[in-house]
């Protein structure tokens, strides 16, 4: 049996430990939030489970994991979590997983809970990823794309991903401006953690608060060309024009970046300077809403009332210019 030569050999061990780098990624959460979240990590059907499922995160606090090649799936963070002092059983007020610990195990975000989803190297051997308020929301979340592929290079296969190679997220609070029918508050017993303050604490979908199939895109209302915007999910649209607010909000929701892109995940981003001052503020400030009061085309109107400017403008900007850093 011939020799493989020593230089051929180290070549080929260089070539093994190297390509796999080439293809994954690395996401870097940090939670400018000013209290404790706790990340919740889930992979997709078939796909190899990270290093981690879940861990705890203190305000200022920056964690990595390092995903594999082609892996999908999704993050997002639980608040207001604490071990049961009788049982030891581990809950969250919002984004709970089920598993009853701080590790997932498998188990996905219990609605309502800002998603943060990836495809990687999917397609056409891009990035696909996205800001999920489909199923409601609990904390203001940004995604930037990192390192050659991503929006500090701007793009450099010359594809597709150079147009939608881009920061996308949800900058503001919506929690105290949650319609009130949409609307999480914090528990007697949730009340007494950090940045719960007894108000709202998460925005429920549509579909979540009326299990419609209108709201929830299903049966007659199962495509396209029937499900489409209602006043709910336009609520959330208004305020984060790039993430998706109900099932078939692709065009404008869905971006994509060169396989081997790295990502920035923060909670809680601020629209000034990147971070809070300690508490959970309404970002931007967004007014809490009531049956008088509607958002259409960035502008809150109140019935018998002026219009003026919503604040909501501000930070549609303000993800805008983050694209372009």
């Amino acid at each position: 049996m011939a020799r493989i030569p020593a230089h051929a050999a180290l070549c080929s061990l260089a070539l093994l430990f190297l390509l796999p780098a080439a293809w994954s990624a690395t996401f870097t959460m940090t939670n400018n939030c000013g209290y404790t979240v706790w990340p919740g990590l889930l992979s997709g059907a078939g796909t190899a489970p990270l290093s981690t499922t879940g861990f705890a995160l203190a305000h200022g606090a920056s964690a990595t994991v390092d995903a594999p090649a082609s892996w999908s799936g999704r993050m997002w963070a639980r608040t207001l979590c604490a071990a049961d002092a009788a049982t030891g059983k581990f809950a969250c007020a919002t984004g709970d997983c089920g598993s009853g610990s701080v590790q997932c195990n498998g188990g996905g975000a219990a609605p309502p809970a800002t998603l943060a989803e990836f495809t990687l190297d999917g397609s056409g051997g891009l990035d696909f990823f996205d800001v999920s308020l489909v199923d409601g929301y609990n904390v203001p979340m940004l995604i930037v794309p990192q390192g050659a592929g991503g929006a500090a290079g701007g793009g450099t296969n010359g594809s597709a991903d150079s147009g939608k190679c881009m920061a996308t997220g949800c900058l503001v609070d919506l929690n105290g401006a949650c319609p009130a029918d949409l609307r999480v508050m914090a528990t007697a017993s949730a009340s007494t953690g950090a940045g719960a303050g007894g108000g709202a604490v998460a925005c429920r979908s549509a579909c979540e608060a009326f299990g419609t199939p209108q709201y929830c895109c299903s049966g007659a209302y199962g495509n396209p060309n029937t499900c489409k915007p209602s006043t709910y999910s336009q609520f959330f649209k208004t305020a984060c024009p790039r993430a998706y607010s109900y099932a078939y909000d692709d065009s404008t929701s869905t971006f994509t970046c060169a396989a081997g892109t790295s990502y920035a995940i923060t909670f809680c981003p601020s629209t000034t300077s990147g971070k809070y001052s300690g508490e959970n503020p309404q970002a931007a400030g967004v007014q809490p809403t009531n049956g008088s009061m509607v958002y259409l085309g960035g502008e809150q109107l109140a019935t018998g009332g002026a219009a003026r400017s919503s604040p909501l403008i501000l930070a549609a900007a303000a993800l805008a210019a983050v694209a372009l850093l």
